[in-house]
């Protein structure tokens, strides 16, 4: 070990469950290079000395993944460069390879402009105190020395192969499916899987371009679902299935072009799930529906609420033993017949296997499900360094009332008409507001309810909630 000149990072960079920045502004290569070498730092001390590398399709990903690469082997640590892919396929080399840790270069769903890094080491997500840690080890120049070296493999073959084993089962009426990559990395995996799928397909936007010409690639955002949704129309498919930049993220639509989010889909999952594992933890975040903790309670399973985040919801999984959980913002992490980690692709095959072997459509499915009228996930700008101190007022004002607060992430209340939540998020200067109700009444209540905390710690808004929306 030794100590040499350090490097600070911009701190709006460290994030909670990631790296990351504006190229050229926040973020530059040596930036990747010094984080290289705080990470190869890190598994070095815990042991390790094996690295998987990848990057998504972004413009800057080629060039922020060799110096990131570059300052990996400055501490002796070897390097498994996997390419350009799918975060999830990183995951999947990591556990398939036998490495100690992984790194994806990857500016998931955001702007064209953006980018960052998501790490594992040790089985686990890196997150939180750990991406501080690589601050400070970087700007102390604390840094681990050696000379590792470089091997690159395809790993892509193999994961798509894995993907298809998923569909172990007879296909007696293959399916017309719809696939929007959104020129994001999973295009060139889903060109191959949906080659050796039964059924017929039709792909979207399927080739890897990091301006994104075409629409966003967020499919929790309705509006960029609008290509699928035609497509889905156009060639009277079963479903549709969207991606996010990085193909974690998972956005679904029916036959009928009627969306289902996340914890709706992590209803049909669990409902799976539980008939191989009885009384299974499920969990998902506190931005999910009731009546899905209300489903998985009727089908036997243990509902878990938890913490947005996808680290944090991982390390509650391992945690918990559970074999599934999911988010509203379309993570779906499978532990049961999987590896735990989320995979939107895998996600989709998950789902055709459980639509043949129901032999019921999607349509049912969505049919069935309890009806309730929410908002979306509603965000409302407030500086960083007062989002989680507003939380805190309003949780002070609710402890002298009769209110049924849920503190495990911000403040979700319950009341006789549903329920309304606020939270500080992690990853933008705002607080994110959801309600959800029985009719429009009780909605309307509810964000009355929260208009009116929200104006007593200063913010100024006759509508939070102007967007719309919800589902």
């Amino acid at each position: 070990m030794t100590a040499s000149d350090g490097h600070k990072f911009d701190p709006s960079m460290l994030r909670e469950y990631d790296v990351r920045g504006v190229v050229g502004k926040t973020l530059h290569e040596e930036d990747a290079h010094a984080l290289g070498r705080a990470f190869g730092t890190m598994v070095r001390r815990s042991g390790g000395t094996r690295v998987a590398v990848g990057r998504d399709g972004r413009l800057s990903s080629p060039d922020l993944a060799d110096a990131l690469i570059k300052g990996i082997r400055t501490t002796g640590c070897d390097v498994l460069r996997i390419g350009r892919g799918p975060t999830p396929m990183l995951y999947f080399t990591v556990y398939n390879q036998k490495t100690d840790a992984g790194i994806m270069v990857t500016g998931s769903h955001n702007p064209p402009d953006y980018n960052g890094f998501k790490m594992l080491n040790a089985g686990k997500s890196v997150f939180g105190a750990a991406i501080q840690e690589l601050g400070r080890i970087a700007e102390q120049g604390d840094f681990e020395v050696g000379a590792g070296g470089l091997d690159d493999i395809d790993i892509e073959d193999r994961y798509v192969d894995r993907l298809v084993d998923e569909l172990d089962i007879d296909v007696a009426k293959p399916m017309t499916i719809v696939w929007d990559c959104g020129n994001g990395a999973s295009g060139d995996v889903v060109r191959k899987l949906t080659a050796k799928l039964p059924g017929t397909h039709h792909l979207l936007f399927d080739d890897i371009d990091g301006t994104f010409p075409n629409h966003h690639p967020d499919p929790t955002v309705e509006a960029n679902l609008v290509d699928l949704k035609a497509a889905v129309a156009k060639h009277n498919a079963d479903w549709g299935v969207a991606f996010d930049g990085d193909g974690d993220r998972i956005g679904v639509v029916d036959g009928q072009g009627r969306v289902l989010w996340g914890d709706q889909l992590l209803q049909i999952y669990a409902a799976d799930v539980l008939e191989r594992v009885p009384g299974g933890a499920i969990i998902a975040d506190v931005k999910a529906s009731q009546t899905l903790f209300d489903e998985v309670t009727r089908l036997g399973g243990n509902a878990i609420m938890w913490k947005t985040g996808h680290s944090l919801i991982k390390t509650k999984m391992i945690e918990e033993k559970a074999p599934i959980a999911g988010e509203m913002s379309g993570h779906i992490f499978f532990a049961e017949r999987y590896y735990g980690y989320d995979d939107a692709t895998y996600a989709a095959v998950r789902l055709y296997r459980i639509l043949v072997q129901s032999g019921k459509s999607l349509d049912v499915w969505r049919d069935a499900m309890p009806v309730a009228v929410n908002t979306p996930e509603t965000r409302i700008e407030c500086p960083d360094d007062r989002k989680f101190a507003l939380i805190e007022e309003v949780r002070d004002r609710l402890a002298g009332t009769d209110a049924e607060v849920n503190g495990i992430d911000g403040v979700r209340v319950r009341t006789e008409d549903g329920w309304w939540l606020l939270r500080a998020s992690n990853t933008q200067p705002a607080i994110v507001a959801r309600c959800e109700a029985a009719d429009d009444a009780g909605l309307e209540r509810l964000k009355g309810q929260v208009t009116a905390q929200l104006q007593k710690s200063g913010l100024e808004s006759a509508d939070f909630f102007a967007a719309g929306g919800g589902h």
